[in-house]
């Protein structure tokens, strides 16, 4: 037999029903905040994520699906959203649009990932992108709007940390203090820190080993070394979250993965496990680094599967299973043609309905209708035909109603009001 792919699943239909209310959440949520969905292609050039990601990047690096395709052009499936979405952004003139340009997404993406739990090769991205805003309050706004679809979520055990690592500018004097500050001690690092301490020393800081968080407890903080416009604009950032009443706390190790983050960085970690749910920041120099004009630029993505867990974790009462309205059973060859155009109408009319299509007895249809918790079942025969009249039953109570079957507008109703 022929099996799934490692680091890959089948969402089934149950669980594509717990799927579909967090997307129709999150997408109201979006939409009310002014942003428009995207889809950007699974596969984009190499080229983009080498340079969009960074090249020194574990995403670049490690976990990357590359190859080349039959035209020998170097292929990358796409391992994050941001990046494609800045391309296309560039490529089809968005930055004539009304600023600021607000988008969503929610896309697969492809990650050679050592598998574990909350970990898959496959995995689904829920993100926005906010080009064209400069202004600390773009920043404040992503995080309101973060804060806002956890509470439509009825996520509450859940925090925001939050920090800034400044610009190009002021990163650089606190590089090189960082370097000075782990270069005695390189060799106690592991592996990993050792090859990122020369292209990329801050994510050393990020580091998860229990050793190397050791080490890294006396490091040189970035917000000690922040320029006055990174400090002003971290300011600004804080006071305006004090006065929208959202709590954080300022975390120093925050750095985030990616190569193309700037300024304000944010997480929000679940309470229950301190595993990351959702998590994002400024990235003021992306959009001109992949060839377009200078564009400042903020934005999100959580992992759905991680999403899900937390959602789950958070409502336990909750029953997504969709319940069949009525079933209408047949009694003969005349009654099932009569019960199929009935259904066709109730469907018509945005009521859940099934009739038999195994050619069952009604003693059989009955306990399909059973199993599928039917609300109603109406039967239907020869004489109920020509009499007008069936008798529709209530499965939870078994309270039995006789229904005029011409008039489909007080069936419905009966439906919906019993």
């Amino acid at each position: 037999m022929i099996q799934k792919l490692k680091g890959t699943r089948d969402i089934l239909p149950e669980e594509v029903k717990l799927w579909q209310y967090i997307e129709n959440i999150s997408k109201n949520v979006f939409e009310n905040y002014g942003y428009d969905e995207i889809r950007v292609p699974v596969i984009e050039a190499l080229e983009l994520f080498q340079r969009g990601v960074g090249e020194a990047t574990d995403v670049v690096q490690k976990e990357m699906y590359n190859f080349e395709d039959k035209g020998g052009r170097k292929i990358a499936l796409r391992p994050e959203g941001t990046a494609g979405v800045v391309r296309a952004y560039i490529e089809n003139g968005m930055s004539s649009s009304l600023s600021p340009v607000k988008l969503w997404y929610h896309m697969p993406m492809y990650r050679y990932e050592n598998v574990q739990k909350g970990r898959q090769r496959e995995f689904n991205q829920l993100g926005v992108e906010l080009f064209g805003a400069e202004s600390y309050l773009a920043d404040t706004e992503v995080i309101e709007m973060c804060d806002m679809l956890f509470k439509k979520l009825n996520i509450n055990d859940i925090e925001l940390n939050i920090n800034s690592i400044g610009c190009p500018t002021c990163r650089k004097e606190y590089l090189e203090a960082l370097k000075e500050y782990i270069r005695p001690n390189l060799e106690k690092y592991c592996t990993t820190c050792k090859t990122r301490f020369e292209k990329n020393p801050m994510r050393i800081l990020d580091c998860k080993e229990e050793n190397c968080k050791k080490l890294n407890k006396n490091a040189p903080k970035i917000l000690d070394y922040l320029c006055e416009e990174c400090k002003n604009h971290f300011e600004n950032v804080k006071n305006r979250l004090d006065k929208l009443e959202i709590k954080y706390k300022v975390d120093s190790n925050i750095v985030r993965g990616l190569d193309y983050y700037t300024k304000t960085v944010f997480e929000f970690i679940s309470k229950i496990d301190g595993l990351t749910v959702l998590a994002g920041g400024r990235y003021d120099g992306l959009v001109e680094e992949l060839g377009g004009m200078h564009t400042p630029a903020i934005g999100f993505a959580s992992g759905m599967e991680r999403l899900i867990e937390v959602f789950k974790l958070n409502n336990k009462e909750l029953d997504f299973s969709k319940s069949l309205d009525i079933f209408v059973a047949s009694i003969g060859d005349e009654a099932d043609i009569y019960c199929a155009k009935l259904v066709k109408k109730l469907r018509e009319k945005g009521i859940i309905a099934e009739k038999d299509i195994m050619e069952r007895s009604i003693k059989a249809q009955f306990k399909y209708a059973d199993k599928k918790n039917a609300k109603f079942v109406l039967t239907i025969g020869d004489e109920e035909i020509n009499n007008n009249e069936a008798k529709l039953k209530c499965m939870n109570s078994g309270k039995e109603l006789e229904i005029k079957l011409d008039d489909i507008n007080e069936l419905i109703k009966t439906l919906k009001n019993q």
